[in-house]
């Protein structure tokens, strides 16, 4: 007997049973936990691989590749540029002002203090691909 896990189709729609491996048809998750609800989660040793199996790299190379990606768009953001991926997305920093807060276990009120926050904003591309 097939096992069965179960994945929302729809918020507020009842779960619909499916057997494991149909949450993404074509993609194979080495690390998906057959137990858990929703669809499976792709963590960088899979993102690693991917990139490994697809360039023919050896998976340290892939992951030197992979590092100076990340490394590479934190460097920019850090430094206040937008890093614009044409058909994937724009990366960008956002200044976020200064503002009263409360604890909500006292309800003492707090100033929470002025930061900078990473967005990202997907491009059309990657859009219709996920739609």
């Amino acid at each position: 007997m097939d096992k069965q896990v179960f994945f929302d189709d729809a918020p507020g729609a009842p779960y619909t049973p499916r057997r494991v491996g149909d949450a993404i048809p074509g993609f194979i998750c080495p690390n998906f936990n057959k137990t858990m609800r929703g669809p499976p989660v792709v963590n960088k040793n899979d993102l690693v691989a991917s990139v490994a199996s697809d360039t023919g790299l050896s998976k340290a190379d892939a992951a030197k590749a992979v590092d100076s990606v990340f490394e590479t768009i934190s460097e920019a953001l850090s430094n206040g540029s937008d890093v614009r991926l044409v058909g994937f997305g724009t990366f960008s920093v956002v200044e976020r002002g200064a503002y009263e807060g409360h604890n909500p276990r006292t309800r003492e009120s707090i100033r929470i203090p002025a930061s900078r926050q990473p967005r990202f904003k997907a491009g059309k591309v990657l859009k219709n691909a996920v739609n």
